[in-house]
Order: C-alpha cells, then sequence, then structure tokens
C-alpha cells in the first residue's frame, strides 16, 4: 500500500476552502494509503490545545475518522503549529514525529522533516527554532493566559510577514551544506521536506553516490499535492 505525506496546508479554520479540500482527500484518497505523515505547518497557526482544537474541529474529526479505518497518522510539529499537545494527539488519533527523522518509506530509508532546521542562512528564524523546539519554551508559553497569546501569535505573523518582505529569496531556502550534513549525519541519500514553499525534486551528488530532496508542496488556490510513495515510485497527487 501506498504512503502518503503533506505539509503547509496552513489551515486558518473551518471556513478555510483547504478545509473543504483536505476533507475531501481525508474522505476519499487517504483511506487507501497505509499511512499518511504531516510533516508540519498543517495550521497556521496553533495557540494551544485549548484555544485551537475547537476552530479545526471538523477536520481533527475527519483524521480520527481516518485513524478508525486502520490509516496510521503522523504528524510533525512546524513553526506555526508547534504547539500541538496531547489534547490534539487524542483527539486526532495521530503520532508525533521527533524532527527529523529517519523512516523506512517503501524500502528506502528516508530523511523526514519540516525542512526549517536545514534553512540555516535565516539566523532570526534558526533562533526562533531553537525555543519552539524546546518543551520547556512551550510549555512557559501555554501557560500564558489564551487571549495573550492569541494577541502574541497575530503579532508574531505581521512581524513574520515583514521579515519575508525584506529577506533575499535564498536565505529562507535550504543551505546546500546543511542538506548534505544532514544526510550524511543520518546515514541516507533522501530528504523529504517542507518549510520553504517551493515544491520540487532535486538530485545531486555527495562522495559519488546520487542522493534526492523531495520538497513537499504549500497548498494554494491554485495547487493542493499530496506526495505518495508506492512501490519504488513517487508521484504528486493533485487534491484540488
Amino acid at each position: 500500500m501506498a504512503v502518503h505525506l503533506l505539509a503547509d496546508v496552513h489551515l486558518t479554520g473551518d471556513d478555510d476552502p483547504n478545509t473543504e479540500r483536505l476533507i475531501r482527500y481525508l474522505d476519499g484518497p487517504a483511506r487507501a494509503a497505509e499511512a499518511v505523515y504531516v510533516l508540519g505547518d498543517l495550521f497556521d497557526v496553533w495557540v494551544g490545545d485549548d484555544g485551537s482544537l475547537p476552530v479545526h474541529a471538523r477536520v481533527i474529526d475527519r483524521f480520527a475518522a481516518l485513524a478508525r479505518t486502520g490509516v496510521a497518522l503522523y504528524f510533525m510539529r512546524g513553526n506555526r503549529d508547534f504547539a500541538v499537545g496531547e489534547a490534539f494527539v487524542a483527539a486526532s488519533h495521530m503520532q508525533i514525529l521527533d524532527d527529523p527523522l529517519v523512516v523506512d518509506l517503501q524500502g528506502t530509508p528516508t530523511l523526514l522533516s519540516h525542512g526549517d532546521i536545514f534553512c540555516t542562512d535565516d539566523t532570526a528564524h534558526q533562533a526562533f527554532r531553537a525555543r519552539y523546539t524546546d518543551p520547556r519554551w512551550r510549555a512557559r508559553m501555554l501557560k500564558i493566559p489564551l487571549w495573550l497569546r492569541r494577541r502574541i501569535a497575530r503579532r508574531a505573523r505581521k512581524r513574520s510577514m515583514r521579515g519575508k518582505a525584506s529577506k533575499p529569496a535564498h536565505i529562507m531556502d535550504v543551505n546546500a551544506g546543511a542538506v548534505r550534513q544532514g544526510l550524511q549525519t543520518h546515514g541516507v541519500s533522501r530528504l523529504i521536506h517542507g518549510h520553504t514553499h517551493r515544491p520540487d525534486s532535486h538530485r545531486f551528488d555527495i562522495d559519488g553516490q546520487v542522493c534526492e530532496r523531495i520538497v513537499l508542496a504549500d497548498w494554494r488556490p491554485e495547487r493542493a499535492e499530496v506526495l505518495v510513495a508506492n512501490g519504488h515510485s513517487i508521484e504528486r497527487l493533485d487534491v484540488a
């Protein structure tokens, strides 16, 4: 059976058009999968299970329904939804994964990641990543009153938009050296990630070995994709 991977859907709520797309996928093509991996930024913001679970109730219910059919569900935190917690796990029936993580993907050891760990030229984001991946920092943030977390999230999104507008494009993409080091450290020749919003497949050489980096698509009005690994083939499934 096939394995499906997706990332960067950036859901804003149950009235988001991408919510309808995702529900159609979960109730349809996803049921033919052995497993579904969500590699971060499924949600545009997650202020904590207490505040965000009700906002995304329909999608989370459909993930749970998919899990009850026997499809294994895995979730890797992204920079937008790093605050998902145990209540989310219980409601969605998804298993939280470390980032990065090597999995056996249809017989090929593959490094999975949200992707921002490889964007080492963006030093400001790496400073933020060091915080959001720290469980102690997340615990402190979740102790802040919900109304204040929502205000902080709105301000952070505005700062992020201003920051992206002023940064050179290459800074927000992966660093080739960081990718090489990641593959060598984990002893694999394939990386699948999201985050950069630059869907593509790249082949390159490391010490005589052909390696591959596959970038998942971010979901936009004109495109919504899921990566499907089936046997030795990997294809992009249009779920628009």
